[in-house]
């Protein structure tokens, strides 16, 4: 994929396969959101789900700004890239010991809090082995059953509710994340939202090829959508908001003049306190498990597994 003319210079450093794959989402987001635009959304959550709103933000009729939000455990309890596979397993896209490796993998993320690159290096590779060869259609259609079945009952209601304030005072919402573009297009246009930007997957006459463009949406090629979409939208970044749970997200929450941290993890809480950042916390204890590795076939002892090898691991550094 070429690169987009309308991107601003960047000032930051970051890697050409983090900036290649914030400019991809961030075209696959505008094409996608207007296919949206006009689409009814889902009944907005109700409003004393979410606390108070603080009147000066956000700005009503303000067109330059927008909100961007993360999407696993900040719109969402756990990984949307596990209740897909959990969805594609149900219907025989894989095998039981696939699954298993699948929520190894994200056990090791979830509660590492580190990123391996042989690890993320793997679970890429075995998550596009999966949708090779497939066709895209096919995997959107499925997308939309399997919202049904594992992800509309965990959107956290606080969340969608400043979701909601944003659209409610008429700028653009799009969601952010490391799954694939689809499944984010797809849970964006349930809650209603503008679009989402997400990771590309290469395909070739509608077919899955098994290759990625550029690389996972992940930590920096966020902030690089996020900047590209900016870019290409008009929009002002001291007057847009972020969302998110994680420290791995910092560089798109410091694009932003009003980041926050939703249901943040240690290192977020610990830096958003630092910068006097926004806080919010939807989940019923601060210290919960660790949502986004459900308990089926056997990941509850896989979970168990990866937390001893990752104290094992750290151990031997």
């Amino acid at each position: 994929m070429a690169a987009l003319g309308w991107l601003t210079p960047r000032r930051r450093s970051a890697t050409a396969r983090s900036v290649l794959a914030g400019e991809a989402s961030a075209e696959a987001a505008r094409k996608t959101a207007q296919t949206l635009d006009g689409i009814d959304g889902f009944e907005a959550a109700a409003a004393e789900a979410a606390e108070p709103a603080e009147p000066e933000f956000p700005v009503a009729g303000d067109d330059l700004a927008a909100a961007f939000f993360d999407l696993d455990n900040t719109v969402m309890q756990g990984a949307a890239i596990f209740h897909f596979g959990r969805g594609l397993y149900k219907r025989e896209f894989f095998h039981r010991r696939e699954l298993a490796r699948f929520a190894w993998q994200q056990a090791w993320f979830r509660l590492a809090g580190v990123e391996d690159p042989e690890h993320m290096q793997d679970a890429r590779d075995s998550a596009l082995s999966i949708v090779k060869g497939h066709k895209v259609s096919e995997l959107m259609s499925i997308g939309e059953e399997i919202y049904d079945e594992y992800m509309a009952e965990r959107i956290w209601p606080g969340t969608r509710a400043l979701a909601q304030a944003h659209l409610d005072a008429g700028q653009k919402v799009w969601l952010v994340t490391a799954a694939p573009v689809e499944t984010a297009t797809i849970i964006a246009r349930r809650l209603g939202l503008t679009g989402a930007l997400g990771t590309v997957a290469e395909s070739v006459d509608g077919v899955y090829t098994g290759r990625l463009v550029g690389e996972p949406l992940h930590g920096p090629a966020k902030a690089e959508a996020v900047r590209a979409l900016a870019a290409a939208e008009g929009l002002d970044l001291e007057r847009c908001a972020a969302y998110s749970d994680s420290h791995n997200d910092i560089p798109m929450l410091s694009l932003v003049g009003h980041p926050y941290a939703i249901n943040p993890d240690t290192k977020l809480r610990k830096h958003a306190r630092a910068h006097d950042w926004r806080l919010r916390d939807y989940r019923t204890g601060r210290k919960a498990v660790k949502v986004g590795v459900p308990a089926a076939a056997g990941v509850g002892a896989i979970a168990g597994g990866a937390a001893a090898a990752i104290a094992l691991h750290r151990r031997r550094k």
